[in-house]
């Protein structure tokens, strides 16, 4: 698997190279990038912990992950949904969360308990789009949060979060813009990306991300 894994990286790198000569300028001066999946997390653990992520920093959010892990000292894996039921709103609350992101963990795990949210064996079978689609409904999720699960959980290739500030930003600072791309117009060019579209927006977020680090504070 960890060679095909590299075969794979290798293949995107030369199809992009050939696709996109700015991207092929930005793959040369940073170190290869891989899509390395976090494999161990189910979609609901992904999803608790992207809403424990939503507009706040990372360390905060950590923080707040670990008093919440601490809620369930039974268990030293993530919590099931059912787990997570049992304990009081006030008690979510008092870990850190806002009172939307506990109506919004506490919907995710209420459907998941019931089977309404898939499984990864599941999305086997599924079109990112279906994936998307299934995710929607859920509180406290929306286009942006359905696709970080689809890259970063399920390990999907060709997906290109538009509405993503970074990959806007990262796209206007390589691509020596005066203003970020709208979604649409980002989504037409990323099309020459395809199907390798997640291996570009981890160029683009790297792009932006050193870019801000460059900054002087």
């Amino acid at each position: 698997m960890a060679g095909r894994g590299i075969m794979n990286t290798l293949s995107a790198l030369q199809y992009l190279a050939r696709k996109d000569p700015v991207l092929k300028g930005i793959m040369k001066k940073a170190s290869a990038l891989r899509l390395e999946p976090d494999t161990k997390r189910s979609i609901f653990e992904a999803l608790v912990r992207a809403i424990a992520h939503q507009q706040l920093h990372g360390r905060a959010a950590r923080q707040i992950l670990s008093r919440f892990l601490a809620l369930f000292p039974e268990t030293k894996k993530f919590p099931k949904p059912a787990m997570v039921l049992r304990i009081p709103a006030k008690k979510l609350r008092a870990v850190g969360f806002s009172r939307a992101k506990v109506k919004a963990i506490r919907d995710i795990a209420a459907r998941a308990a019931k089977g309404k949210i898939p499984t990864k064996k599941e999305t086997t079978q599924m079109s990112d789009e279906e994936v998307i689609a299934a995710l929607l409904p859920l509180r406290g999720v929306g286009r942006w949060t359905a696709e970080m699960i689809l890259i970063f959980t399920l390990g999907r290739t060709d997906v290109l979060p538009v509405d993503d500030f970074g990959i806007r930003e990262g796209f206007r600072i390589a691509y020596k813009k005066r203003t970020q791309p709208k979604p649409k117009a980002l989504a037409a060019y990323g099309a020459r990306w395809a199907p390798w579209r997640s291996i570009a927006s981890l160029y683009l977020w790297r792009v932006a991300d050193k870019t801000k680090r460059a900054r002087p504070s």
